[in-house]
């Protein structure tokens, strides 16, 4: 049987039948012990014939009771680039050269990192040096992000900075077929489809949904790596989990409080409302009518988040009634078929106004934008949440300021916590 090259570092069900004897691969059940050895979910839902099937990893191929898990986990060296292929001539600020040197020394000598920075610091670009030495040592690295919007807006800019090297992008709204690349950046439910690939992975928002709190993601995250591999997790909001590794000495953390043009993050100001923000008669509040009035009235692209996705139509088209006929307003969510193409033309400025859910919360930059959230009190935003939407105002070196507004009708603990941890962090 012979295998592709293009499958190392990779693992995938088949039926036991179909393999033959193969000395370059490992050959497991796919389901062991009631879990299955994809994502370490315990597997109990059975077919009509009696088998098991892992119904939480389904979407990247069924895994049955009586199948394997084939894997090839073949050691590869990679030709030495010069400079890890890093063609990037940009420069970094002393801050974020500091956190980047700490990240290649810790790389070197063994040590995995949290990066801790606020939004709009320049993450990605303080990965690049790290990046760079991996490749250049022949070795393979994985950057990978709980959402698909963040995947696509990172590609184009690796791609600038690597132009050397061919950088293999996956996720579940694009297929590609498996590649060896040196470079790879996917959605954290793609590593379930590698086992020990990567001498070095980076989780960027790692404190976002869905990756946060899944066991079966950190499960496919962690058999991702080499065992002598190393990992790097950035976020602006940590979580409790990472902060109990820094303290056991297990993370190295690195913080930076500013902002790659070294301005501060926007503090958002916070309005009461005592009336529905949606009336019965589905017509929005008048007070609400007003301050988005107001943000389109400068000319700024106003980012309009609502707590639900069956909303995103009622704002739409009450937000329409606010905004001249060559002023476009477009709804975008999760399963929205045409998402890439709303959010890329919002971020062309072909539409004015996007009325979203917390798909857009992180990892993405649009120029100029301003911020209302609605019902900013509902549970479905937490103070990471509500940090993460802030952030994406004043990214622009040239546009440093601009507007974040609070919507809510009663002042919870995680819009305290959520002002608290802003104000923190441009002290």
């Amino acid at each position: 049987m012979k295998i592709s090259e293009k499958l190392i570092g990779r693992q995938w069900p088949q039926a036991s039948t179909s393999i033959s004897e193969n000395s370059e691969l490992t050959i497991i059940p796919g389901i062991q012990a009631d879990h299955c050895n994809r994502c370490g979910n315990i597997v109990q839902t059975k077919l009509p014939s009696g088998q098991r099937y892992c119904r939480t990893c389904i979407g990247l191929g069924r895994i049955t009771e009586g199948e394997v898990l084939v894997r090839y986990d073949q050691n590869i060296e990679f030709p030495q680039v010069s400079d890890g292929g890093l063609t990037w001539h940009g420069e970094l600020t002393p801050e974020q050269a500091k956190i980047s040197n700490c990240l290649v020394k810790n790389y070197l000598t063994g040590i995995d990192s949290l990066v801790h920075a606020v939004t709009g610091a320049g993450k990605t670009e303080m990965l690049f040096p790290l990046l760079a030495q991996c490749l250049a040592q022949g070795k393979r690295a994985c950057i990978a992000t709980p959402r698909i919007d963040v995947v696509n807006e990172l590609y184009p800019r690796l791609s600038e900075a690597f132009v050397k090297m061919t950088i293999g992008k996956y996720h579940g709204r694009e297929y590609s077929d498996p590649g060896l690349e040196q470079l790879t950046i996917c959605t954290t439910h793609q590593l379930l489809k590698f086992y020990h690939a990567f001498d070095l992975l980076v989780i960027d928002e790692v404190d976002s949904f869905p990756y946060v709190n899944d066991p079966q993601l950190h499960f496919g995250a962690l058999n991702s790596v080499k065992v002598t591999g190393r990992k790097v997790f950035l976020t602006a909001t940590p979580t409790a989990d990472l902060l109990e590794q820094v303290k056991q000495n297990k993370l190295c953390k690195l913080t930076l409080k500013r902002r790659f043009h070294g301005g501060l993050l926007p503090v958002p100001e916070q309005k009461l409302f005592l009336k529905p923000f949606i009336n019965q008669k589905g017509q929005l509040n008048q007070n609400l009518q007003k301050e988005i009035r107001k943000i389109i009235a400068t000319g700024h692209p106003l980012l309009l988040f609502v707590p639900r996705i069956s909303e995103i139509d009622t704002y739409v088209k009450e937000v329409k009634k606010l905004c001249s006929d060559n002023q476009t307003v477009a709804g975008v969510h999760a399963t929205d078929k045409r998402r890439l193409d709303k959010v890329q033309n919002f971020r062309e400025g072909k539409t004015k106004v996007l009325v979203t859910t917390t798909i857009l919360e992180r990892g993405v930059t649009f120029r100029h934008v301003w911020v209302i959230i609605i019902a900013a009190d509902d549970p479905i935003y937490t103070t990471a949440s509500l940090v993460q939407i802030a952030g994406r105002v004043g990214r622009d070196k040239n546009d440093r300021n601009g507007r974040v507004l609070y919507c809510y009708h009663r002042y919870t603990k995680q819009l305290k916590a959520a002002m608290k941890q802003i104000k923190e962090m441009n002290q």
